[in-house]
Order: structure tokens, then C-alpha cells, then sequence
């Protein structure tokens, strides 16, 4: 069910049969070791044998150094190493959009936004197009830099013409991704094929609605900030009421990240696999920061 994020679409994240195809195949995923056992149980193996077995069930669970293989904890790990590197960038970003202030200049430059948004996006499509032959972390910390920049630069573009936009819209994007990953860990929520199908059907909505917009600023049929998503319906923008939508939706595509990461874990996918957990998972939370940025947005501008 990796048809949320092109990230997941690497075969790792969804046949179990994929993990005999892996170097070492099923037992160097450690797939196979109750079977194992059983089979010595019932084969009647000497004592030696048994407290061997014994021994080695009891001892610690291999990790993905030991193993090769992905786990979530080394899947943690990578994430937050390549949040890091956002971070950085985004530091980058904000100093370079702000540099140009002055008395006399008060305009801030667009430049780390644009630069940051289409090198990130080319990088993106390589990353996701390559990653079924070869996972290319060199290639994933690119991205993460150069999304960084792109964060930073709206970022503080926002924060320029509404104060304090940036902390409201980081802490409820912590909040969100937060509740998700509570409620996913405690089984109340998972994904569903029902769900997802609404989801895709959604998401292509918001696509088309997407382009149709940008399409109607470009050409000046519309002068609004936001374009279609400042007007109103009932006295209430039509931004809000899709910027609530657009959360649950990546909110739910969060959803479907953390099960591509466990079902890659169930498989016995390589370790390398980890980066591309991490990548999926940073392409929705840049995502939801970026709709609930514009969402407060809008709501202070029409305020």
C-alpha cells in the first residue's frame, strides 16, 4: 500500500517475498529462526545443541549492524539525522532571505525559496526514480539541504509579514506529527485499503485544484495572495477549509509512511532502506508545515 508516498515504492516496503532476493535471503534477515527452532525441538538434538540454541534465543535481538538489515530504531536514527541537515539548511535559508533588509531595501529576497524548491524537487524525483536499483543517501542528504533551504526561506518570508507565524505553525505541526505517531503506536489508528483509496481520490482533488490555482495567479486572473484560497465560502476562506482537509490528509499520509516502515521491517529489507523511511517521512512533515504555514496564514491575513 505504498501508493501514498513515491518514496515507498521500492519493492523492500512491499512484497515479503522481496527479503529471498536480498543478499543471505531469509536468514540473514533472522526470518527464519523459530522455524529453526521448532525443527530442532522436534529433530531431538542433543543436550549441547539445545543449550546452544538456547543461548543464542535468549540473548539480545540483533540490530541492523549486526543483521544488515532495516530496523526502525536505525530508521530513527537516519530521520533525525536528516532532519538535522534541514535544520542547517533552513538556518542557511532564513539568513539568505533576510540579508537584503535594510532602511532602505525593507523587501526580503524569494531566491532561497525558489532555489531550495526546485532543486529539492529535481533531487526528489532522482531519489525516488533511482531508489529501486540503488538507494543514494549522498542524494537524500542533498534533499534534506536543499528542502532546508526552501523551509527556511518561506519560513521567513512569513514570519517578515506576519511575526510569530513561524513558531505557531512549527508547534502544530509537532503537535500533529506527535499525535499521529502516539496514536498509530498504540494501534488506535491504521491504515485501511478503504482509507487509502479515499485518500488517493482526495489527494488528486487537491492536486488538480493545486495547479488550477497557481495557473489563475500566473495569469492574473486572480490577484488575491493566495489566489482561489482567499475567497470565501459563508464568510469563511476557502484556505481554511482546505488547509483542515490537506492536515488530515498528510496526517494520514503520516499514517501510511510509519506502516511502509514496518512492513520494510517485517520483509527483512536492507539496512540502506532506512534512508528512505527517513526520506518518505520528510517529505509529508515538510509538507504539513508548509499547509498549516499558509493555513495561519491566511486566517491572520483575513483577521
Amino acid at each position: 500500500m505504498a501508493l501514498n508516498n513515491p518514496a515507498f515504492n521500492n519493492p523492500a516496503f512491499q512484497d515479503p517475498r522481496a527479503v529471498q532476493s536480498y543478499p543471505g535471503g531469509a536468514n540473514a534477515a533472522n526470518l527464519g529462526g523459530s522455524t529453526q527452532f521448532a525443527t530442532a525441538q522436534r529433530a531431538g538434538t542433543d543436550a549441547a545443541a539445545q543449550a546452544n540454541l538456547e543461548g543464542m534465543y535468549s540473548a539480545p535481538s540483533a540490530g541492523s549492524t549486526d543483521t544488515g538489515r532495516m530496523t526502525i530504531e536505525d530508521t530513527v536514527a537516519k530521520t533525525i539525522g536528516l532532519f538535522a541537515i534541514l535544520v542547517v539548511g533552513a538556518v542557511a535559508g532564513w539568513i539568505w532571505t533576510m540579508a537584503p533588509v535594510t532602511a532602505q531595501n525593507p523587501n526580503p529576497t524569494v531566491l532561497p525559496m525558489i532555489v531550495g524548491g526546485l532543486v529539492g524537487f529535481v533531487l526528489s524525483l532522482v531519489v525516488i526514480f533511482t531508489s529501486r536499483k540503488k538507494v543514494r543517501p549522498g542524494l537524500i542528504f542533498a534533499y534534506a539541504a536543499a528542502e532546508g533551504l526552501f523551509v527556511g526561506g518561506i519560513s521567513a518570508f512569513f514570519e517578515f509579514i506576519w511575526p510569530g507565524i513561524v513558531t505557531q505553525a512549527t508547534l502544530a505541526t509537532l503537535v500533529v506529527v506527535g499525535v499521529t505517531l502516539a496514536l498509530f503506536a498504540s494501534g488506535k489508528i491504521r491504515a485501511s485499503k478503504r482509507a487509502t483509496k479515499i485518500f488517493l481520490i482526495a489527494m488528486v482533488g487537491y492536486l488538480v485544484f493545486s495547479l488550477v490555482n497557481v495557473g489563475l495567479m500566473l495569469f492574473g486572473v486572480t490577484d488575491n495572495a493566495f489566489g482561489l484560497r482567499s475567497e470565501t465560502i459563508f464568510d469563511i476562506p476557502l484556505g481554511l477549509i482546505l488547509g483542515v482537509l490537506v492536515v488530515i490528509m498528510a496526517a494520514y499520509s503520516l499514517v501510511l509512511d510509519f506502516d511502509q516502515i514496518q512492513q520494510g521491517v517485517r520483509n527483512g529489507a536492507p539496512r540502506q532502506m532506512g534512508w528512505l523511511g527517513g526520506f518518505g517521512i520528510m517529505v509529508t512533515v515538510v509538507w504539513l508545515y508548509v499547509e498549516i504555514l499558509r493555513m495561519i496564514a491566511i486566517i491572520r491575513g483575513s483577521s
